[in-house]
């Protein structure tokens, strides 16, 4: 049995904000199947900056690739076939794996490490100037060469 929560109240009151309740939809969707492997640790280093630990020890950077499409983060690890000998007991998991992020607008990979088994992949929030908040003056009907003139003023 599913659990679904209905988004239709917040469509209502909301504008622009479709994105994220589709996100919000194929989270709960997938919160069915999530596989728990490699373990990985999501921290808020500063106001705008987190970094990801995904432990996975046993591989080498040349077995993980690691790629950004627009607002998803893919981690990938795929071990070569080594031929050590026979295991007769194999507690130290190497299957391949793929783990998925979905990143806000504006958020970019700085850099990754891999580090005694953890990797650590930096990432930052910036948020163009265009799209930051701006204050708008309430004032008396302006005629459009003071616009442009205002206009001009917030450009240099």
């Amino acid at each position: 049995m599913r659990n679904e929560f209905d988004f239709a109240p917040l469509y209502r009151s909301s504008i622009g904000f479709d994105r994220v309740f589709n996100l919000l939809n194929n989270a709960q969707s997938r919160l069915q199947t999530i596989d728990t492997w490699p373990p990985y640790d999501i921290i808020k280093t500063t106001e705008d900056s987190y970094r990801i630990q995904m432990a996975v020890a046993g591989f080498g950077d040349y077995d993980l690739d690691i790629t950004q499409e627009r607002n998803v983060l893919v981690v990938k690890g795929q071990k070569a076939d080594e031929k050590d000998g026979e295991y007769l007991h194999r507690g130290i998991a190497g299957r391949a794996f793929e783990r998925r992020f979905e990143l806000a607008d504006h958020v970019k990979v700085e850099n990754a490490s891999l580090t005694n088994g953890l990797l650590s992949i930096e990432l930052k929030r910036e948020v163009p100037e265009a799209m930051k908040p701006r204050k708008i003056a309430i004032g008396a009907e302006a005629s459009p060469g003071r616009l442009q003139i205002e206009a001009e003023k917030q450009v240099a």
